[in-house]
């Protein structure tokens, strides 16, 4: 189960500057606020979908207080009626998969940016399901392991609590749950006093594609990062496998 994590591969490893950071807390505000709405309510002990997106704001270093003015927000707010949760799918360059999860309280805009997106950057927007089909929907959570824990001592508390598989690489366990089992691992795990670096439900490619060509890794690059910083895109999952920033530069 240990070895080489193919998944922190895939992430994009891009620093996160205070304005990055403040993007990234108002997603998950929308998010808080539609687990309000549609986990029921605004009390974390009864609302599971509400833990899980609390969970992932610890993990993102979003402050408590934060954390608690987006719930109190959303139990207030009448507008999170008109928010929608859709994915778009589609093609970066070098025939890099790709799927956006979006929030948005307007849908023509939404589309219009998307496909714009994809256009002016060498990508193709597709018909739903036209490459979901390479990916996995899974939970996975992923924490440093703790001064006297071992790799066997966190495999043994994952699997107990129900995951699927562990890997370990470089002092990281990855941790890969069904989702419907997510939140029971998850609570587990933080249970036995375990912090995470991330804990999300995700979609994980069942295949990848390397990209090397300079120029072409660029373009994926770039297509990845304007997606990842368009305020209605939530999460941007992709098959590619590009190299390390710091490799490019040697």
């Amino acid at each position: 189960m240990s070895g080489h994590n193919k998944w922190s591969t895939i992430k994009n490893k891009k620093a996160k500057t205070d304005a990055q950071k403040g993007k990234i807390f108002t997603k998950i505000g929308r998010e808080i606020l539609i687990a309000v709405r549609e986990g029921g309510g605004a009390d974390p002990s009864t609302n599971g979908k509400l833990r899980d997106v609390i969970a992932k704001a610890k993990a993102n270093n979003m402050p408590n207080d934060n954390i608690n003015r987006s719930i109190q927000k959303a139990a207030g707010e009448g507008s999170a009626a008109n928010y929608k949760e859709l994915n778009y799918e589609g093609y970066a360059p070098g025939g890099v998969a790709v799927i956006l999860d979006v929030v948005t309280d307007n849908l023509n805009r939404t589309a219009s940016e998307v496909r714009h997106l994809f256009d002016k950057h060498g990508g193709q927007l597709g018909a739903s399901g036209c490459v979901s089909w390479m990916f996995d929907f899974k939970g996975v959570i992923e924490l440093e392991i703790p001064e006297g824990k071992d790799e066997d001592d966190i495999m043994m508390m994952a699997l107990d609590a129900g995951a699927e598989d562990v890997t370990v690489d470089e002092g990281i366990a990855t941790v890969y749950t069904d989702p419907g089992e997510f939140s029971q691992v998850r609570e587990a795990l933080e249970n036995d006093g375990l912090t995470f670096l991330s804990a999300d439900r995700t979609m994980l490619p069942k295949n990848t594609v390397e990209i090397t060509d300079p120029e072409m890794v660029a373009k994926v690059r770039k297509l990845l990062e304007v997606m990842e910083d368009d305020d209605d895109v939530q999460e941007v999952y992709h098959n590619a496998i590009l190299p390390e920033e710091d490799d490019e530069e040697e």
